[in-house]
């Protein structure tokens, strides 16, 4: 008699089988029967753990699908697409897109996980709000955004299934805020899917960063002007990206996609953990900190409680509701306190040295108080020596 035991080698397996073998004969109730039914139980759970069967082929399940109905490769259009298309799929030369899968499991009745190649896989769900040819694949392969070697006209056809495997280390369903959930100011022009294209990029650079967890009410107004004060050093722009990331805010650069003309962005990762993100549009010193603090300033006043809004700034446009004059505010009274500013009395009048004085008495880069008298008296031709033209690009190199 064998002493039934979990099953650990093969070696063990072949006793049970054979053992098996000589109880085949054994009545239910009686001490063989029992033994060959434990015995029976143990195979089982070994084979299922070691000689377990992987998923059939996909061409092949929809080989044997179309030998069941009768089917003939014409037959296949209406799911695959084209007698040419349909031909390149059985033969290997074309693999099966997300909306193909989508239609062989439900036309066909395939199995999902069989057509998806993973175990207790499902098609994901279709979004109607979603055109998936309309995001900007020329643009975003030229920048090798995509793991796609093609060029953009070999995408078509196969848009959503690019996308989703683009975005998928950001959650299933990360697209979907991503053209819904969100607050923009920008023209009317401004494209929305670039936008989206844009906002799975920026969170993927910042995925990539490895920072300490961010404490709900760090930034505030005196965060921000100890941020500020670092503009007084050559290095500003790259001592601020320090700063904020060891206070766990994720800082990237990315060159806005045409059709955006952004200045930055804050949004949340799935996590929660904020990020901001800059385009450099305007490469001057006196755009990078009014824009790094205009969007900490969505972080401070706007992301408590908000699990997946995103906030998308061109600093250009002059209509304004209450979330972005609440920033703008913050973000000014941030660079320079109202009280300070008021006793310096600067304007329009004000001569460089006068600039150059205040800035040095207070510690802060001449482009910030330059910056803000340009725009307060709408004069956008004065002061240009001050404003640090050319100075932010060559430090982020990367993106140009």
């Amino acid at each position: 008699m064998m002493i039934p035991k979990v099953i650990k080698n093969e070696k063990e397996y072949d006793a049970a089988l054979s053992r098996i073998n000589e109880l085949m004969d054994a009545r239910p109730g009686t001490p063989e029967g029992e033994e060959l039914e434990l015995l029976s139980t143990l195979v089982e759970l070994y084979e299922e753990k070691t000689h377990s069967i992987g998923l059939p082929d996909p061409v092949e399940a929809i080989k044997f699908r179309m030998e069941q109905a009768g089917l003939k490769q014409a037959d296949l259009i209406p799911f695959i697409g084209s007698r040419s298309k349909v031909s390149e799929v059985l033969s290997r030369r074309r693999p099966l897109s997300i909306t193909m899968i989508r239609k062989l499991h439900e036309g066909l009745g395939i199995p999902a996980d069989v057509l998806l190649m993973e175990t207790d896989k499902k098609v994901p769900e279709i979004s109607e709000r979603i055109d998936w040819r309309r995001f900007p694949f020329s643009e975003m392969i030229k920048r090798k955004w995509l793991d796609f070697p093609g060029k953009a006209a070999e995408a078509k056809g196969r848009e959503e299934e690019i996308i989703r495997q683009w975005a998928k280390p950001l959650g299933a369903d990360v697209l979907q805020p991503a053209l819904l959930r969100q607050h923009l100011r920008a023209g009317s022009d401004c494209d929305r899917y670039a936008l989206a294209a844009w906002r799975v990029r920026i969170s993927l650079l910042a995925r990539g960063q490895a920072i300490p967890a961010y404490r709900s009410g760090t930034v505030s107004i005196d965060f921000a002007r100890d941020l500020a004060k670092l503009s007084y050093l050559d290095n500003g722009p790259l001592l601020a990206r320090e700063y904020l990331l060891k206070n766990g805010i994720h800082f990237v650069v990315e060159q806005h996609l045409p059709h955006t003309n952004l200045d930055g962005a804050a949004v949340k990762l799935p996590d929660g953990s904020p990020v901001i993100a800059m385009t450099l549009r305007y490469d001057r010193l006196d755009n990078f900190w009014f824009t790094l603090c205009h969007e900490l300033a969505h972080v401070g006043l706007h992301f408590d409680g908000e699990e997946s809004i995103a906030f998308f700034d061109d600093l250009d446009e002059t209509e304004l509701d209450r979330y972005e004059n609440d920033a703008d505010k913050w973000a000014t009274e941030a660079l320079i306190p109202p009280d300070l500013w008021k006793r310096a009395n600067m304007g329009r009048d004000s001569s460089t040295r006068d600039i150059r004085g205040f800035a040095a008495s207070f510690r802060i880069s001449p482009a910030i108080p330059a910056g803000r008298i340009r725009k307060e008296n709408g004069n956008y031709k004065i002061f240009n020596d001050l404003l640090g033209n050319r100075a932010v690009k060559k430090l982020f190199p990367y993106i140009i």
